[in-house]
């Protein structure tokens, strides 16, 4: 609906431009006083006048165009860049939290292994003083998970 709405305004514009240039040429819409933009003298009538003023003005509009599709981009890529940044913390938080809990868990096997042997929690075991079940170690069977 809003590109229509814009389409039927370029259009009236256009006509109503085209409409001052055509009924303000001729010798009766001669300009009577010196006109100069940056030394040139504009000379004719006052409808060529007025189409010097509409093809300033679009390439006003052009470049107001430019400019704000230029920061539009800009905006996006940072919000972009900020959601990604969201989502990185998250997941950071997310690892930390579970690097934590099995080192808990390491903990809480070592302490458990120490209480089932009646060794010191705080003193690692001597080879001769594990299981010879051949199962792991405590702490490769907690496992560690490098993240």
């Amino acid at each position: 609906m809003i590109i229509i709405l814009g389409l039927v305004i370029l259009l009236a514009a256009v006509i109503v431009g085209l409409a001052g240039v055509f009924t303000n040429s001729g010798s009766g819409h001669v300009l009577t006083h010196g006109f100069a933009v940056f030394g040139y003298h504009v000379t004719g009538s006052t409808g060529t006048l007025f189409l010097y003023g509409i093809v300033v003005g679009a390439i006003g509009v052009l470049g107001l165009g430019l400019l704000l599709a230029g920061a539009r981009r800009a905006s996006r890529r940072g919000r972009v860049a900020r959601r990604g940044l969201k989502q990185s913390r998250r997941e950071t938080a997310s690892a930390s939290q579970e690097r934590d809990a099995l080192i808990d868990e390491r903990e809480t096997a070592r302490a458990h292994a120490a209480n089932q042997s009646g060794a010191d929690p705080g003193q690692p075991r001597a080879a001769s003083e594990r299981p010879a079940t051949g199962s792991p170690a405590p702490e490769a069977a907690a496992g560690t998970r490098n993240t």
